[in-house]
């Protein structure tokens, strides 16, 4: 070749490749959850989504699909696992299926006194080394968003352990779970979440347990006429991500996507209560469902009908690991003796 001909194919190559890393196809992450765009969960991936087209100019687009659009709770994961999405927000019960048990260690009732321990354990040691038990499935754990603690509805009231007896109460598959009802003496019923209202309406189920901003954007309150106030459990979710597809990201692009990831979830977590705060007042307005705080003497008498699960889950969960989050309860003056 000539070297007017060489420097004319390398001048066109250099032009193409500057047109390449000036206008590249931007890298698609799709991000599944299964609840409304306007709780918690919800609005924290739509916050995660302009953080990261923003900070990395374009380069990354984040499509959220909400309300279980792509998948359902039982379906999801596999799909992440073949890589039909790249991110999803689970609530931590779905992780036992896979063979991580350890997860359903947040699904005991009152393991978690007060926020500052569950914060101790999310942001501690103890939580880092269950998201690192995720990577021999193939897949990487970001961040634990809240969604908040629990309460209880059905349409008759529930203020006493006795009142549960006989009742279908809708669960998330989850042994804990499963086993905290039955210590109630309810009969536990697994259903996919979206699925929940309708079951809820049509009295396939008598009640189910969710933190206010899902039992109020699923508009469960509609068809629920009591509720108690029991703070007996927690709901949050693990931000994950496919193993091959964050590994095989360009090394600063993953720190721009991590970075915002963490403010992200300073953002999900900080919201969370307040959102909870103003489903409980919309609830209230409508007037639909009646509700009731426990007072100590009544939340007592749930603990002690519900911290048995403790000792019968410790084959399931860890009896270490249990032991672990009561030493960091027992660092902020709680105890569950």
């Amino acid at each position: 070749m000539k070297f007017g001909a060489l420097v004319a194919t390398v001048m066109a190559q250099l032009v193409l490749a500057t047109t390449a890393w000036a206008d590249p196809s931007p890298i698609i992450i799709k991000f599944s959850h299964v609840v409304a765009p306007d709780t918690p969960k919800g609005k924290a991936a739509e916050y995660f989504k302009t953080l990261t087209e923003e900070r990395t100019g374009g380069r990354v687009k984040i499509e959220v699909y909400a309300n279980s659009q792509l998948y359902k709770d039982k379906e999801e994961l596999e799909a992440l696992q073949l890589g039909a999405v790249q991110m999803l927000a689970p609530s931590l019960a779905k992780f036992a299926p896979l063979g991580v048990r350890e997860f359903e260690v947040f699904d005991l009732p009152y393991v978690f006194p007060s926020k500052e321990v569950l914060r101790a354990v999310t942001e501690g040691p103890i939580g880092r080394a269950l998201l690192d038990r995720l990577e021999a499935k193939g897949i990487i754990g970001l961040a634990y968003w809240d969604n908040g603690f629990k309460i209880m509805s059905a349409n008759t009231p529930l203020r006493k352990p006795e009142d549960f007896r006989g009742l279908k109460m809708r669960i998330q598959s989850s042994k804990v779970l499963d086993a905290e009802m039955r210590a109630l003496g309810a009969l536990p019923q697994v259903m996919a979440f979206s699925e929940v209202y309708q079951a809820l309406r049509s009295g396939v189920v008598d009640g189910t347990e969710n933190p206010p901003s899902n039992m109020y954007t699923q508009k469960m309150h509609e068809v629920q006429k009591y509720a108690t106030l029991s703070n007996h459990g927690y709901l949050g979710y693990a931000v994950i991500v496919n193993k091959k597809f964050w590994d095989g990201l360009p090394t600063d692009l993953r720190r721009i996507l991590e970075g915002a990831m963490n403010d992200s979830t300073h953002y999900a977590n900080a919201i969370a209560q307040a959102e909870n705060d103003e489903a409980m007042k919309a609830m209230k307005i409508v007037g639909k469902t009646e509700f009731h705080d426990l007072q100590p003497a009544e939340r007592e008498a749930w603990r002690r009908a519900l911290l048995p699960v403790h000792k019968e889950m410790e084959s399931r969960v860890g009896k270490e690991l249990i032991l672990a989050i009561e030493k960091e309860a027992a660092k902020f003056g709680f105890t569950n003796h």
